[in-house]
């Protein structure tokens, strides 16, 4: 299996969550030493160099893949690019960039594994997605990005699913990643204060991500194709914050709740 932006982070993550489960994987990353870090810590994996922007790198990678373990029966996409800017600021270079390695690069690395697959009988294609494909918490380029990733997930479902190629995605929210090391810098709390939003009171860990793309890839995901999961601690189910302004009483009501499972009192 290949994993892409697999030199920190969600992608470290699943690399070692598949290799658990017995999988050869090619730790791809336009970070070599952070991916060779990877490799030396997952048995039987190789690390190797890989810029998503680049079509003859994607053939490169699966070139590898195929001389090194005769193939690619599972690809995750999961590099990414996040530009910060606002969106009357976003300069047409930072949004190329976000375009094209959240949604580009998956296009033409899948285009490069389906050939393969097809003569193997079948293959998965996974896609880290995010929250915002689904709706707005800012980062708009990187948000368009992701939910093009999301209806190329569809297409290729749809396209190759009688080759035997699955194709799903995942949706995560916020994830305690290596990525938020700068933000924290400036707001040593900030996870804590974003965990607030989520009705399951915390952000996600790689590890949430990682165990919901071994379930996409596993065969108890056999008959599930073209979907978006969300990994998201409940934060797409709605406001908490807007309803308990609108309704005055959520905490009262749960408080109601909670004395009806009281014990009657002897008094």
């Amino acid at each position: 299996m290949v994993v892409t932006g697999s030199g920190s982070g969600i992608g470290a993550h699943t690399a070692r969550r598949f290799a658990a489960e017995g999988a050869n994987v090619i730790i791809a990353d336009i970070n070599l030493p952070a991916a060779e870090r990877v490799a030396a810590s997952i048995d039987g994996s190789f690390a190797i160099e890989v810029d998503v922007t680049s079509r003859d790198a994607l053939r490169s990678m699966v070139d590898v893949a195929t001389n090194k373990f005769g193939g690619v029966d599972i690809l995750v996409n999961n590099a990414m690019s996040c530009g910060q800017a606002r969106f009357l600021d976003a300069t047409p270079d930072e949004v190329r960039q976000d375009f094209a390695v959240t949604v580009i690069g998956p296009f033409f690395a899948s285009q490069e594994v389906i050939p393969g697959m097809i003569e193997r009988g079948g293959g998965i294609i996974l896609n880290v997605s995010s929250v915002n494909g689904i709706s707005f918490f800012g980062n708009e380029a990187y948000s368009a990005a992701k939910a093009g990733l999301e209806n190329l997930t569809k297409s290729i479902a749809i396209q190759f699913g009688a080759d035997g190629i699955r194709c799903n995605a995942v949706a995560p929210g916020t994830i305690a990643t290596e990525s938020w090391e700068d933000r924290k810098m400036e707001d040593p709390l900030i996870l804590e204060k974003l965990a607030r939003s989520y009705p399951l009171g915390r952000v996600g860990t790689p590890s949430d991500v990682a165990d919901a793309l071994l379930f996409l890839a596993s065969d108890a995901a056999s008959w599930i194709t073209g979907i978006v999961l969300p990994v998201e601690g409940g934060v797409l189910s709605g406001n908490l914050t807007v309803a308990r302004e609108l309704t005055g009483n959520l905490d009262m009501a749960r408080g109601t709740i909670s004395s009806q499972h009281e014990e009657p009192s002897n008094e």
